[in-house]
């Protein structure tokens, strides 16, 4: 096992290591994956996002983990928790997120990550309570959400995303250990 930090039946979520950045940077650079994001990423943007992630490990014990199939080792995206604190009525608090290479879309992979990264967030680092965030129109994502157990809370225009922009008013969604 290659340093899981997470097991699935199907998904190994880890640390990152060098060989995750290439097919990070394609992931980040695809308009579908990232129709939801203000923007695809460069290769020097997803360095920086690479960077950052392994950081969030190093100093949390947790980050967005890189997300590999255990029956090929192939590297499909991130799942996992981060400890978020930008400007919101519900921050400081931990989001846990996922995002896929489109060749993983429609397998079940996010939503059987996610379950799991919930178990590791309540037993393992004992958390009272998880947010998840995404823009209104990512009924994907929504879907997800509710799959894990997870249920709305409310709206808000999230602060790091221009006003008028069409994704700035996100969903918040909530679980709390059980």
């Amino acid at each position: 096992m290659p340093g899981y930090i997470i097991k699935t039946p199907r998904l190994g979520l880890r640390n990152w290591q060098p060989s995750d950045l290439e097919p990070f940077a394609e992931m980040n650079s695809d308009e579908a994956v990232m129709e939801y994001f203000p923007k695809t990423l460069s290769k020097e943007e997803s360095l920086d996002l690479y960077n950052r992630l392994k950081e969030h490990f190093e100093k949390h014990g947790y980050t967005y983990f890189a997300a590999e199939t255990i029956s090929d080792k192939k590297f499909i995206g991130f799942i996992g928790l981060a400890y978020q604190t930008y400007e919101a009525h519900f921050t400081p608090c931990v989001d846990i997120g996922w995002r896929l290479r489109r060749e993983a879309w429609g397998k079940g992979y996010a939503t059987e990550g996610a379950k799991a990264c919930l178990d590791f967030g309540f037993n393992k680092i004992k958390l009272e309570e998880i947010y998840s965030v995404t823009p209104l129109p990512n009924l994907k994502s929504v879907n997800v959400m509710k799959k894990i157990g997870m249920k709305k809370v409310g709206e808000f225009g999230h602060p790091n995303i221009e006003e008028g922009h069409p994704l700035k008013v996100c969903n918040l969604f909530r679980i709390s250990k059980q």
